[in-house]
């Protein structure tokens, strides 16, 4: 049995700790079994400007979540139920390909189940001549351990921060442990990435960003969650605060969630952010709650291309 396999056989890759066999094609929370499935791999251009720039940045959406939000603006492939079947020598394929594209990284986009798959993708596309910064882009529900695999193959982790309040995080996420297991993997990441390094074109090199999105009527776990992330890390991260939130469908158990975040309700956080002395950020101007801006998960990317 291989070190894939074993890991497989009693699945503890994040911290639902499932132990199905996904070998035996058991699905735990995340609803994926062994077989890699992705739901598109495309120059993507709608994350900071330090990681998609002019280029694009080379996003990789994998199929399946192991938090799986009710309000996910990606809930139709992190539910499991979109998407296409690859071998680890074709995922290592698409690596090379969005970097023939031009692509400024790799975007690894919601992997965490696939670790194992996406480290063994990653040898083989080095060997065959990928040199771009890999993209860590993560719910931020990690486990450390699993996190752990990946020192040496990530350079730029990009997690989300999404509750200080344990209720808010067992109410939307089922997760009430979700702080103290963020706190924990973005610790973790900044540890193996060191503080943040950009090129002469602006793109960043290494380091970790850490994402926040406000939910609407929840400003004070916002202010708690930047609170937090200054308080540990100063600047030695930077702090991305998102008013994108999206209401993709209509909720009747959370109607406070069939809405979008009001002007005034960003600029609360903005200020109290800058009160709290963050200087290196990322803020979103215009009209980002759209779901112009929630990319097609069409398959772009996944198929090989044959004459």
């Amino acid at each position: 049995m291989s070190e894939t396999e074993e890991i497989m056989s009693a699945c503890s890759l994040c911290p639902r700790d499932c132990h199905v066999d996904r070998n035996a094609g058991k699905k735990g929370f995340c609803g994926e079994d062994k077989t890699v499935y992705l739901a598109r791999a495309a120059l993507h251009m709608w994350e900071e400007p330090c990681i998609s720039g002019k280029k694009g940045s080379g996003a990789v959406f994998f199929s399946g979540c192991g938090l799986r939000c009710c309000f996910c603006q990606n809930h139709d492939i992190a539910i499991g139920s979109r998407g296409l079947a690859v071998t680890v020598e074709r995922l290592s394929e698409i690596f090379l390909e969005l970097q023939e594209k031009g692509a400024a990284n790799i975007n690894l986009v919601t992997g965490a189940h696939y670790v194992p798959q996406i480290v063994q993708a990653l040898d083989q596309a080095r060997m065959e001549g990928m040199d771009l910064p890999v993209v860590y882009n993560s719910s931020g529900y990690e486990k450390t351990e699993t996190l752990k695999m990946l020192e040496g193959y990530v350079d730029i982790y990009l997690p989300d921060m999404k509750y200080m309040e344990t209720d808010l995080a067992e109410k939307y996420s089922h997760a009430a442990d979700y702080p103290d297991i963020a706190k924990a993997a973005v610790a973790e990441m900044v540890r193996q990435t060191g503080l943040c390094e950009f090129g002469a074109d602006g793109y960043i090199r290494r380091g970790t960003i850490v994402r926040h999105l406000i939910l609407p009527g929840h400003t004070r776990n916002s202010r708690e969650v930047l609170n937090y992330l200054h308080e540990t890390y100063g600047e030695n991260i930077y702090i991305s605060i998102m008013n994108q939130y999206t209401p993709v469908r209509k909720f009747e158990k959370f109607k406070e969630l069939n809405r979008k975040v009001t002007k005034r309700e960003y600029e609360k956080v903005l200020d109290a952010a800058v009160d709290m002395g963050i200087q290196n950020g990322f803020i979103q101007e215009g009209e980002t709650a759209s779901e112009s801006f929630i990319p097609e998960f069409d398959y772009e990317g996944v198929k090989k291309n044959t004459p």
